[in-house]
């Protein structure tokens, strides 16, 4: 048989991008071979014994948490009755290139695991929803409020140190302004506008990125007033991401002191997708978001 994707797409045109994260093509390639061996009527189980692995393995590929070995990809396409050579050689051509360093490799150092998977799902997701209890949201930190922010956290480490855990934060916002951006929808705590990390010139150059980013088409910011009392939040803060490709599930990510925690279950989702929306219906609008920031700026 001369298989190709279901429904006649031919593998994305785009996966071999040069600017694209390794993470994201490997999420993709991941994502056509699960295509391929649905169409092909085989069980995970089965792809797993071909590739002298497990299900969970084939989870891992099928989800681009691991890298890919040209030998299993190429067992796993004949597999699924991929024979047009064509076909063969630009998945095989993708899955060497799916294994090429991320943008934070060199970041190794000061990286630790849990945060490195974060950063390979926030390079992939099309949606990204965050609630923030204390500090302006990662993507949108002015240089000077993520070092004081950094201090905060790592208050022994020496100057080099904390400098290159800014310009990982720092280099995170190049999504932004990347071809194709992810959808993004922040609600913050009025806390996060009142802390003057950094003190008052840092803070107000700070809230006025706020305001800056709110005005960009793929973003969309929300603040919870003090005067609107409790709200749904009050547990702390998460994200939640969400991915174009209909395989891969929502996850949640909730960080802690010296870890992180990943929700995929779809009843752990829905409850904090419910909560954003609790918590988006009790902030102020974004246009009244805007009009309050820029009085605490005037006021900082």
């Amino acid at each position: 048989m001369n298989a190709e994707v279901p429904g006649g797409e031919q593998p994305d045109p785009g996966m071999d991008e040069p600017s694209a994260d390794g993470f994201v093509l490997r999420v993709l390639l991941g994502s056509q071979l699960r295509r391929l061996r649905e169409a092909a009527g085989v069980t995970a189980d089965q792809a797993g014994y071909e590739i002298r692995g497990s299900r969970s393995k084939i989870s891992r590929i099928e989800t681009g948490r691991v890298g890919f070995k040209a030998r299993d990809v190429s067992d796993l396409l004949t597999l699924y009755g991929v024979t047009d050579e064509q076909t063969r050689s630009r998945l095989l051509y993708l899955a060497g290139q799916s294994n090429r360093p991320d943008w934070w490799t060199e970041y190794g150092d000061i990286l630790p695991d849990w945060f490195e998977n974060y950063l390979g799902l926030e390079s992939a997701a099309s949606t990204i929803r965050t609630f923030e209890m204390q500090f302006a949201p990662g993507l949108f930190q002015t240089e000077e409020y993520a070092q004081a922010v950094t201090r905060l956290g790592h208050q022994a480490a020496p100057a080099a140190e904390i400098e290159r855990r800014v310009g990982l934060r720092v280099n995170r916002q190049d999504l932004l302004t990347r071809a194709n951006p992810p959808r993004i929808w922040s609600v913050m705590d009025e806390a996060v506008l009142r802390r003057p990390f950094g003190g008052p010139v840092v803070m107000r150059a700070q809230l006025h990125r706020l305001i800056e980013v709110a005005r960009l088409p793929q973003v969309t910011l929300q603040v919870v007033p003090f005067a609107r009392g409790g709200h749904s939040g009050a547990s702390g803060s998460f994200t939640v991401l969400r991915f174009e490709e209909r395989y891969l599930p929502d996850v949640v990510y909730a960080e802690q002191l010296t870890s992180a925690l990943y929700l995929e279950q779809r009843s752990d989702v829905e409850h904090y997708l419910e909560v954003m929306d609790q918590l988006s219906g009790q902030a102020l609008t974004p246009a009244g978001t805007t009009r309050f920031i820029e009085q605490v700026a005037i006021e900082t």
